[in-house]
């Protein structure tokens, strides 16, 4: 069975050229033109078609991508946690931050070539389902748990608000406790694109686990930055 697609962009031919393209890839692609109807799509979808990731345009004629975005965090589980694939305009580096910061899974600037979003939309996919450790299924840190086989994670019995990506990176600094860890190394375990020079993507990430996991995300004790190399998870918490 294909895995179905979300794409919500405005531009038809634009969008018609990339559904085209997906499909011949294998995915199965609904396309909406605007951030409204993309939202009614993702919570009352067509039988058979519930999207297993969204890509979604910034730019939208009636709410934005991030305002979009925004209400898809805001969804009950689980839809809250679909990976968003955000396309955004060249060089506009503060729109990445914040679509990171919102609950983004990953950003591509247009223009684009195809095969780098099929490359980045199977990433995704493949952090989604992958189980990256084989060894049991919860990691325990304190009153901290993380489930592997359900993806979730808890503080003291209540449920953090992490999206897949958050997720994969929580994971793979937990399963390496008490080692530091450069940011090159975390995208690296959870099979993520390459950081060039200037992408900072791995920061917005880690500030929003911390606000998800830590007690005080100022004061974080669980996950600590090492200066000038990257960050470790701590072994003895709470």
């Amino acid at each position: 069975m294909p895995q179905h697609l979300l794409l919500i962009e405005d531009d038809a031919r634009l969008a018609s050229m990339v559904a085209e393209y997906l499909e011949q890839s294998g995915f199965s692609v609904n396309h909406c033109g605007d951030g409204l109807s993309g939202l009614a799509h993702l919570t009352q979808p067509p039988a058979g078609a519930a999207p297993e990731l969204v890509v979604l345009d910034l730019m939208l004629p009636d709410i934005d991508g991030l305002e979009v975005c925004r209400r898809i965090r805001a969804l009950p589980a689980p839809l809250s946690t679909v990976p968003v694939l955000m396309l955004t305009a060249k060089g506009d580096a503060m729109d990445r931050i914040i679509g990171l910061e919102i609950g983004a899974d990953d950003y591509l600037p247009k223009p684009f070539e195809p095969r780098e979003l099929l490359a980045r939309i199977r990433a995704i996919l493949r952090r989604k389902v992958d189980n990256p450790a084989p060894n049991g299924k919860t990691l325990r840190f304190g009153t901290l748990e993380i489930d592997r086989d359900a993806r979730t994670v808890t503080v003291a019995g209540a449920a953090c608000d992490l999206t897949s990506y958050q997720f994969d990176l929580l994971v793979a600094l937990a399963e390496r406790a008490g080692r530091v860890l450069t940011r090159d190394q975390i995208m690296e375990a959870v099979r993520g694109r390459e950081l060039d020079a200037f992408d900072r993507s791995i920061d917005v990430h880690m500030g929003r686990i911390r606000a998800a996991i830590e007690a005080d995300p100022k004061d974080p004790k669980r996950i600590l930055t090492v200066r000038g190399v990257g960050y470790v998870f701590a072994r003895q918490q709470d």
